[in-house]
């Protein structure tokens, strides 16, 4: 998602840059001083998310959003708690009061990323003669070969998807992945891990080894992992 962020002061402005970078789907176009200068980037480039603050000099956010046509989504950031009820009136999608955390600004990312992604993220599920997915990443439905995924891995709202040659970022739960792929192929290891056995090269201890990289299998699941992935071949002296 291309997003701005506006606000006339700039400890503020690198505040929420700095969050912004932790967001893996966001792409960081403009800080702004003023609705101005917003104005100016909104006739150049195509923008999904605004982080707006209210109380600027000249026009408040606030005022901007009311004669806004068409605008993106917006979450305002502000130390004003008394602005919350109109500007969730004029359809913004979070009210963010400053102080801001990480956890409650990736909250509020979330919100804005779902309605922006339709709330539908994997297009079709695989039967048993699919041999692929479809899933929506930033603004493309992009194909993923089954064969090709080596892991799946949670990350707060989003997943990303570990193949052979990328790493594809989507908005989607865990256990709604699951229920999509054949159980035949992909395990279920850990709450934040879904692997393809067919790149599991060892069991560590307490840990899977795909593709040269370790990932924690769950005490609860252990025994039920160790014999999807053994199949009763293991050889015993």
């Amino acid at each position: 998602m291309n997003c701005i962020i506006v606000d006339d002061e700039m400890i503020a402005r690198e505040g929420i840059a700095k969050y912004v970078k932790e967001i893996p789907y966001l792409n960081l176009i403009a800080k702004c001083k003023s609705v101005f200068e917003l104005d100016e980037v909104l006739m150049k480039s195509e923008i999904d998310l605004v982080f707006l603050d209210i109380q600027m000099p000249g026009i408040t956010g606030v005022d901007w959003l009311k004669n806004a046509s068409n605008p993106p989504h917006i979450i305002f950031t502000t130390a004003h708690r008394e602005f919350a009820v109109e500007g969730f009136e004029l359809n913004a999608v979070d009210y963010l009061l400053k102080p801001i955390t990480l956890p409650r600004f990736a909250k509020a990312v979330a919100k804005s990323y779902k309605i922006w992604n339709d709330k539908k993220e994997v297009v079709t599920t695989p039967s048993n003669n699919d041999d692929y997915i479809f899933i929506k990443e930033d603004q493309q439905t992009v194909k993923v070969k089954l064969e090709d995924i080596l892991y799946i891995e949670a990350a707060v709202d989003y997943i990303f998807i570990h193949t052979k040659e990328k790493r594809h970022i989507t908005l989607f739960s865990m256990k709604q992945v699951e229920q999509k792929l054949p159980e035949n192929q992909f395990i279920r290891i850990h709450r934040s891990f879904i692997v393809n056995a067919e790149y599991v090269e060892a069991i560590e201890g307490k840990m899977l080894i795909v593709n040269g990289q370790k990932l924690n299998i769950s005490r609860s699941l252990y025994n039920e992992v160790y014999d999807k992935i053994t199949k009763g071949k293991v050889w015993k002296v």
